[in-house]
């Protein structure tokens, strides 16, 4: 017998490349409960458990009331759709689906084939760059803050305000409760309604084509969505709107030059790259854990989980499960059979899933049709990002070859 499975979600090496412990795990302990932690943490590691945990919303709640008692906030707590249940976050996300039907996304095409071309023509100029910066977060920040309506001179700041509020996303469950933490990011909310309020007002008084003009109205014809919601879900727009698709993105060019007969089989054949953004997903999953609590107590493959457990569904371990995927392990850009976690899955499906596939498409396809081939300049190691969970970096040296 071989030492016990230990498992640090928060350790660097295992961070940049956690899938030989996720298969370990998903053999030897598929429900791991964490020792050494302040707050009650169980870790799901196989596919149809994660997959189940997320289907079922009454056993597996999203709402965690115990980390809102411990940052001391007064009043009701700020939530917005990832944090509530049905019925309140049906209502919530009502009131932003029109905005993200997949004939709203095919509308906003051209408009991102032409930022992702600017984009290039400045990357190629420079020849030397680095890609986060040039294509991989510019592109989807510009996308969504131009649909919620944010004016054009603030987004350096909407960019800023976004990595901010992901910087610590997940550690409360790693690491605990830090009140430090939490004043900044209540400091930082604090920030947003400042600028929200009269941006909110003058759509108020004169109504746009935007999300915002929309979130407006329907605060002011009584459905219910009041001011702290509103700014809730703006919060959550931007952050998601963005930070998975930037991920996505770097992820995508990364696996492309780890396969580079992947790459040349995308090059030749560009019919092939929705179903590469698919394996990317499944790959290489921008999002690795989807967190709930237990509403009761579960017996799950012998282990006991608590009522109010914390419970981390590892979407990163269960794309990779054998019991699945045909050779889960291999990077295949025509995969077919690809039914993913990586938008997680039930209630909370990721509801800018499809907007996230067409942004990752117009930047990789602009990014390989534009250039005869690129490569990694220096050796070191790439800055992670500072959540655990993303499995992303934040830089992204690179030398692009014009076509």
């Amino acid at each position: 017998m071989g030492a016990p499975l230990t498992f640090n979600p928060l350790d660097p090496a295992v961070r940049r490349d956690p899938f030989a412990t996720y298969a370990r795990a998903r053999r030897e302990a598929p429900v791991l409960v964490h020792s050494g932690l302040p707050v009650r943490l169980v870790s799901v590691f196989r596919y149809e458990d994660c997959q189940a945990i997320l289907r079922d919303a009454q056993t597996w709640s999203s709402e965690f009331p115990v980390i809102t008692q411990m940052a001391g906030q007064e009043g009701p707590p700020r939530r917005s759709m990832l944090g509530t249940d049905p019925p309140a976050h049906s209502r919530l996300r009502g009131l932003v689906t029109k905005a993200f039907t997949p004939r709203m996304i095919q509308r906003l095409e051209p408009r991102m084939h032409e930022i992702a071309d600017q984009l290039l023509d400045a990357a190629l100029e420079e020849g030397d760059v680095d890609l986060v910066q040039a294509l991989s977060y510019p592109l989807p920040v510009t996308v969504i803050a131009e649909m919620i309506g944010i004016p054009a001179g603030d987004r350096e700041m909407f960019k800023s305000w976004s990595d901010e509020a992901v910087a610590s996303l997940g550690l409360v469950f790693l690491g605990g409760y830090d009140p430090d933490r939490a004043q900044r990011q209540l400091r930082l909310f604090d920030s947003m309604r400042a600028y929200f309020i009269p941006l909110a007002e003058e759509r108020r008084r004169h109504p746009r084509e935007d999300l915002l003009t929309g979130l407006v109205q329907a605060e002011h014809e009584g459905s219910k969505l009041d001011f702290e919601e509103m700014l809730a879900m703006l919060v959550l727009l931007l952050v998601a709107g963005n930070e998975t698709t930037t991920t996505l993105i770097g992820n995508a060019t990364l696996e492309l030059l780890s396969h580079p007969g992947e790459q040349q089989r995308l090059r030749d054949d560009p019919g092939l790259l929705p179903s590469a953004i698919e394996e990317v997903l499944r790959f290489a999953s921008p999002v690795q854990f989807d967190p709930r609590r237990a509403t009761r107590p579960v017996v799950l493959h012998g282990v006991e989980i608590r009522e109010n457990d914390f419970v981390l569904s590892w979407l990163g371990s269960a794309n990779r499960d054998e019991r699945i995927f045909e050779r889960p392990e291999v990077f295949d850009i025509a995969r077919e059979k690809n039914a993913h976690l990586a938008f997680g899955f039930g209630t909370h499906y990721c509801i800018g899933a499809n907007l996230a596939r067409l942004e990752a498409r117009v930047a990789l396809g602009a990014l390989l049709s534009r250039t005869k081939g690129f490569e990694r300049r220096g050796g070191e190691e790439l800055p992670l990002h500072p959540s655990p969970v993303f499995r992303a970096v934040t830089r992204l040296p690179l030398r692009l070859t014009a076509a």
